[in-house]
């Protein structure tokens, strides 16, 4: 039996400059960090030679080819698995439509599981790659590259996105007291509501050049907020965040909608000087900078807040015992 742990993520700055269709050929810049809420997957040989896949439905067939979950099934063609195994995913939070990362995270720890299954050590870039190819490239499911890179390594990183396809993953390292600072000064908030991330990235991707200016104005706030994040107070951060959103509402009709904007709107007037929804848009969590004296006040919003740390292992195999 296998079980990895692989981390959701919170993106800071930049998010959308890791669409291919703009950073192949500007670049891109993402500021993006790992928290310790995470998906869970378990896998495990089966005494018949069956297939039994768990998750928000139960699978049982007799092939791969049989499985409904699109990236179970390619992870087990792409390894070369067949039969007489059984996988289950957990998550901490709403597996779907929240801006979190899950299904790439989900894709990167089966990944990481499945290796170990095989016995083979494969390295974050590895894994990451591997993600981008099923889902960008197999399953031409729309979306970027950040959450398949944050979720193997983990961290708060400025992913640097070439022309070329290479992914610079440099690490934003803050000690003790500035993680602190970071954690207690920010509010992630729950909206409750949930979106597909595939129809906001389609409708994103057929503007872009409608939009370049705005997505170059991203690419550079993410390398200043990268820096910033060593040494600014909470409130530069945050108007730093605050610019971001406002460029990143411009890209698409989809990425927001009035109840976002009314959230926002009555943040900002309670004290919070900048955030952003996570992900996407359209739904999942809201991210505030905002004093830690002054987070009560967010409960006007009537949203859940969601403690988090920082996670800085990425996915890792938690247990392994050998069949």
């Amino acid at each position: 039996m296998i079980i990895t742990r692989t981390p959701l993520r919170i993106t800071f700055v930049g998010g959308g400059t890791d669409l291919p269709d703009f950073y192949t050929k500007h670049g891109g810049s993402v500021v993006s960090a790992a928290i310790n809420r995470y998906i869970y997957i378990i896998v495990n040989k089966k005494f018949d030679s069956k297939i039994r896949i768990s998750y928000s439905k139960t699978e049982i067939v007799d092939t791969v080819d049989e499985i409904k979950h699109p990236t179970v099934r390619e992870a087990l063609r792409l390894l070369d698995l067949d039969g007489g195994i059984e996988i289950l995913s957990i998550s901490d939070v709403p597996s779907q439509g929240t801006g979190l990362g899950s299904s790439s995270s989900f894709l990167v720890g089966l990944l990481n599981a499945l290796h170990a299954y095989k016995s083979e050590y494969v390295s974050n870039e590895t894994l990451a790659e591997e993600a981008v190819k099923i889902e960008r490239d197999i399953l031409k499911e729309a979306g970027g590259k950040q959450d398949q890179y944050m979720a193997a390594y983990g961290g708060i990183e400025l992913l640097q996105f070439l022309q070329n396809g290479e992914v610079r993953v440099k690490p934003i390292p803050l000690n003790t007291e500035r993680l602190r600072y970071l954690r207690e000064n920010t509010a992630l908030l729950y909206t409750g509501v949930e979106r597909s991330s595939t129809e906001i990235h389609n409708d994103q991707i057929s503007r872009i050049d409608d939009h370049i200016p705005e997505y170059l104005e991203m690419k550079r706030l993410a390398e200043e907020f990268a820096i910033k994040l060593y040494s600014s107070d909470i409130k530069e951060l945050g108007e730093i965040m605050h610019r971001n959103w406002v460029l990143k509402k411009k890209l698409s009709g989809r990425i927001t909608n009035d109840l976002i904007d009314r959230l926002y709107s009555k943040a900002r007037d309670l004290g919070a000087y900048g955030g952003k929804l996570i992900g996407a848009g359209g739904g999942g969590f809201l991210l505030f900078f905002i004093d830690s004296d002054k987070k009560e006040r967010l409960r006007e919003l009537g949203l859940r807040q969601i403690d988090y740390d920082f996670d800085f292992e990425g996915s890792r195999i938690i247990y392994y015992q050998d069949r």
